[in-house]
């Protein structure tokens, strides 16, 4: 099939890290099936992986600003878009402004887990437990959200280091079942493809973030778009040329 009638899904890396994008093309590429594309993308600027709120913060923007920078350099309209980072950073503003649907990991992960009742989470980093509260209660998951086991290990460190990774995630997944949850979702960009080597440590499902984003995204069941048109409603001042391009609602 030609490329150009491929259906897009533009996949947004919010971290700078490449070896992350690699990691998440090479978890998804087999479960994308025939008629769609990954178009993936990193962050030009921001952190190299986002950990804390400021860096959260920054990558929200630089969602917006690879958004932008896709459409005005492509021809071909964007079928979806998923936030590749457990924290969802700008999912709110891009789906404002985009005409189709969006979703990130963190949401995706909370609209399957929710099926099969109150889960938990795994994922790196202490400072991402307020934060991923914050997401879930704004996303109408709060009270299915049972339990946060964070690792010490940051997400770039448990992607550097898989034998380390999968001693700590398995504990930790060990730890978050205990919690009266149904099951339980490894969170972070890093971390995608680990769950199917934990699975067999533990007793309840084991949802990995990644392949949640682009399995909500192809049943379409992330809430649909407010719009059908791309555009801001802002007016900006002293902002990147491709955000300056885009049209104004």
């Amino acid at each position: 099939m030609d490329r150009s009638q491929l259906r897009k899904i533009l996949f947004i890396n919010p971290n700078t890290n490449v070896q992350t994008t690699e990691r998440l093309q090479e978890s998804l590429q087999s479960k994308v099936p025939n008629g769609f594309i990954l178009e993936m993308r990193t962050a030009t600027f921001g952190s190299h992986y986002i950990a804390c709120e400021a860096s959260h913060a920054v990558a929200a923007y630089a969602s917006l600003q690879v958004w932008a920078q896709y459409l005005n350099t492509s021809q071909h309209a964007l079928d979806g878009v998923i936030i590749g980072c457990f924290g969802d950073p700008g999912l709110f503003a891009l789906r404002e402004v985009s005409a189709c649907r969006v979703t990130g990991l963190a949401e995706a992960s909370f609209i399957l887990a929710a099926q099969y009742g109150p889960f938990a989470i795994v994922t790196g980093g202490d400072r991402w437990k307020p934060m991923l509260e914050r997401l879930a209660k704004s996303l109408g998951y709060g009270d299915l959200l049972r339990h946060i086991e964070t690792v010490k290990p940051t997400g770039s460190e448990l992607q550097a280091d898989p034998d380390m990774a999968i001693r700590c995630l398995g504990e930790a997944c060990s730890k978050a079942a205990k919690y009266g949850v149904k099951s339980v979702i490894l969170g972070g960009a890093g971390l995608a493809g680990y769950a199917q080597s934990l699975r067999h440590l533990c007793d309840l499902p084991i949802i990995d973030s990644a392949e949640a984003s682009l399995e909500v995204m192809l049943q379409g069941v992330s809430p649909p778009p407010q719009f059908s048109s791309n555009g801001f409603f802002a007016n900006w001042s002293n902002m990147t040329p491709e955000i300056m391009k885009m049209p104004s609602r």
